[in-house]
């Protein structure tokens, strides 16, 4: 899966700050305008406002929360702890007061986790990246009782406590480790891992397209880790490199490709204990495990497998202790694929398994929208705990106590999501967030206490703690960003104005406009139409906007646009998989028209379009200018896919199918079958050290343009990865030449 997210966040956060820097002449009597593009986007931080507490996490069963926040009177991260019934919130650890064990160096932390106790702390340090999501560190042991931090494992790459706190299991050089905190003592627990064979480890196609770093999970009773063992030594590699020094050095990343050999996959449980490993008796042919999870009953293992395609899905339970299993329930999606999580809705399964239930919870369209299934450990359905022409997109608390769940859903609009409760038969259904917009929850694991992350397109982010008793409570705003308001009553601000409008053939489609300050209805503007497009993702919310190279635009002259297209999500089934097997027509379609509809309007110039994206977005730019010549008179595709059959397995046969079976759409679908189509001017950034999208799908497609006599612009910048700009000064580059780019063909 591929996003349009920069992979050094870090990035972003110095770009903000050095709005101090600049100091401008503020009048009572006209609002001010950014002075440059550079000052557009050191001021992206003003709009964004404050976002509340962060790295949440619930502890006390969901009785109080912990939170990091960075002290920048005492340049320091902290670690607090906040109770809701008492309003109390207090310091519980800082880097600043203890240093690396034996060292007079000052500790520092990426990351931390709980046990499940809540007397200790797991911490991350010294992380160093491998891939988008993963990383080697070092992982070091906190007692909150005494105060003492020791050091449990080096170069590790993942780690987590026992359940009952009383070890630490992690992964290091392809095996599984675990710690003993009482006897400091570490034990190896697998034996045969080689060069890309890995005990407790994914490769890079399981972690980014299953969502997953950690390939191991304990049993509630800490008895067992369950694991993958990953064998990827026969997937064929693929080689970059940043073209840095004499003789440039190349990375070597297995990498399968459409039609490609998959990484072979077996799942293993060990006994903490005994050290005896038992293999599971799932058979394999061509499969894919891309979850697992133990149920309520000790030492019961439950394992998910999709077939290639990813459009049959069994679930199977087994015996930790003999390896023997059995087929529990299987769906087959007839006209699409099968999700088991979504990272654009944020939720990482699909399935859930309460603790104290024999009985689990699987989401699944196969209504027509994505709903609650209940069933028995027998495979029986119970019942359908959720109804109607609307999508469950989360769930927060599974609470048998007092027999609710909490979710998300998009019951009062597709353009906003919403905090639920209902009864496990589905009765007792309650509506707890009554602002319109868009809400990001965070819910503790009982459903007592949640906070709320709002807004619209009228105000800006609200952060909230609330408690569900009593029908819903509001406790406390934490943050109403008053600071955002203030700031945009000085400087020019466009909000987004929501659309809706009907394509040619008959689909409703939902969008929004951003128009420049000075909007007047009797001008003519050019028209950016800002696109993703991806399956499963959406771009247009009821959502502050806080896009500040957007309001820059807008303020040059620019009107700025956006859609949800078929594919989002958000919108049921028939909507989002109308694209299966045919990723990009149908998208560029809806972009085209969308361009078209906008263009009826006298304030648009038909003449001045433009199409831009990144990633997904950016091959859907150059798919549309391709598809549809004349419409757009330029283009940016950032990052773009530009043929499937460059793109990874797991990702791509899920929404494409398999080669053979869907050759011709394959061809259909790639940019280069059409690129003497071409007619607008388009422009192509990418990094040489990209390891997501790979820069061959650019080189192919500017070899492809060549051929059919058609200049592209192309920048490329080779340190970066997927975001392409690598730092603050590639970054304000690339948004420089991007800007230069629309104005010399649109202004």
């Amino acid at each position: 899966m591929f996003i349009t997210k920069l992979r050094a966040a870090s990035l972003f956060l110095a770009v903000i700050f050095l709005v101090q820097a600049f100091s401008f002449r503020i009048t009572a009597q006209a609002l001010q305008e950014y002075q440059s593009l550079q000052h557009a986007l050191f001021s992206a931080g003003q709009l964004t406002g404050d976002q509340g507490p962060q790295n949440v996490t619930w502890i006390d069963g969901g009785e109080r929360f912990s939170y990091m926040v960075y002290n920048h009177l005492d340049q320091t991260n902290e670690i607090r702890v906040y109770d809701p019934v008492s309003g109390s919130d207090d310091i519980l650890f800082r880097n600043i007061d203890h240093n690396y064990p034996g060292t007079d160096d000052p500790f520092h932390f990426r990351s931390f986790q709980w046990s499940q106790d809540f007397r200790y702390l797991v911490f991350q340090s010294d992380f160093r990246p491998i891939y988008r999501y993963s990383g080697i560190a070092n992982y070091f042991y906190y007692s909150i009782d005494d105060g003492t931090l020791e050091l449990i494992a080096e170069h590790a790459f993942t780690a987590e406590l026992s359940p009952n706190g009383q070890k630490v299991a992690y992964h290091r050089d392809g095996e599984l480790y675990v710690f003993d905190l009482n006897s400091a003592e570490e034990t190896r627990l697998t034996f045969d891992a080689q060069k890309n064979f890995y005990n407790g480890r994914f490769g890079w196609v399981y972690e980014e397209e299953f969502g997953q770093v950690q390939a191991w999970k304990w049993s509630h009773d800490s008895q067992y880790i369950a694991y993958w063992q990953s064998d990827e030594r026969h997937v064929k590699r693929f080689v970059s490199t940043d073209y840095e020094g004499t003789y440039p050095e190349y990375t070597d990343t297995p990498y399968p490709k459409v039609g490609e050999e998959n990484p072979n996959v077996s799942m293993g449980v060990v006994n903490i204990e005994t050290g005896e490993n038992r293999w599971m008796n799932l058979e394999m042919d061509d499969d894919l495990v891309p979850r697992i999870y133990w149920t309520s009953n000790p030492g019961e293992l439950a394992i998910v497998k999709m077939n290639r395609q990813q459009n049959h899905l069994e679930l199977h339970f087994f015996d930790a202790t003999s390896g023997a299993g059995s087929l529990i329930m299987e769906e087959t999606a007839e006209h699409g694929w099968i999700d088991i999580f979504d990272f654009f809705a944020g939720i990482d399964d699909y399935f859930f398994f309460p603790a104290d239930r024999q009985e689990f919870l699987w989401i699944s369209d196969r209504s027509g929208f994505k709903h609650l299934y209940r069933y028995e450990y027998s495979g029986n359905l119970i019942n359908q705990v959720t109804d109607g022409d609307w999508q469950v997109t989360n769930v927060f608390a599974v609470n048998s106590e007092n027999g609710k769940i909490y979710y998300e859903s998009t019951e009062v609009s597709p353009l906003e999501r919403h905090l639920y409760s209902i009864g496990f038969d589905g009765t007792g259904k309650t509506l707890y967030s009554n602002q319109p917009g868009r809400h990001f929850f965070d819910m503790g694991p009982d459903g007592r206490f949640y906070l709320d992350r709002w807004s619209n397109t009228e105000t800006p982010t609200q952060v909230e703690l609330w408690t569900t008793e009593n029908g819903g409570e509001k406790l406390v705003t934490f943050v109403d960003n008053q600071e955002v308001l203030d700031y945009i009553n000085r400087y020019v601000y466009s909000p987004r104005e929501l659309f809706s409008f009907e394509t040619t053939d008959g689909q409703e489609l939902d969008g929004y406009l951003i128009k420049p300050p000075d909007f007047d209805p009797d001008q003519e503007y050019p028209l950016i139409l800002m696109i993703y497009g991806g399956p499963s993702a959406q771009g247009v919310y009821n959502q502050f906007e806080t896009n500040a190279w957007a309001q820059y635009l807008a303020q040059q002259g620019y009107v700025i646009a956006n859609v949800n297209n078929r594919g989002s999500g958000g919108y049921g089934r028939d909507f989002e998989k109308s694209v299966y097997l045919q990723l990009g027509i149908r998208e560029a379609f809806d972009f085209a028209e969308t361009a078209k509809y906008l263009a009826s309007y006298d304030w648009i110039d038909e003449k001045r379009m433009a199409i831009r994206g990144h990633s997904y977005g950016g091959y859907m730019a150059a798919l549309t200018m391709v598809l549809h010549p004349g419409i757009f008179k330029a283009g940016i595709a950032g990052a773009p896919v530009s043929d499937w059959r460059l793109y990874d397995t797991i990702y791509t046969e899920r929404y494409m199918g398999l080669l053979h079976e869907n050759f011709e759409n394959y061809v259909n679908t790639s940019v280069m079958a059409h690129a003497s189509r071409l007619q607008g001017n388009l422009f192509v950034a990418h990094s040489s050290m990209d390891e997501n999208v790979h820069i061959q799908n650019t080189m192919q497609m500017i070899t492809a343009f060549t051929n059919a006599g058609k200049d592209v612009n192309l920048r490329i910048y080779p340190l970066g990865a997927h975001g392409v700009a690598y730092n603050q000064q590639s970054f304000i580059l690339l948004h420089q030449a991007y800007t230069n780019f629309l104005n010399r063909h649109l202004k």
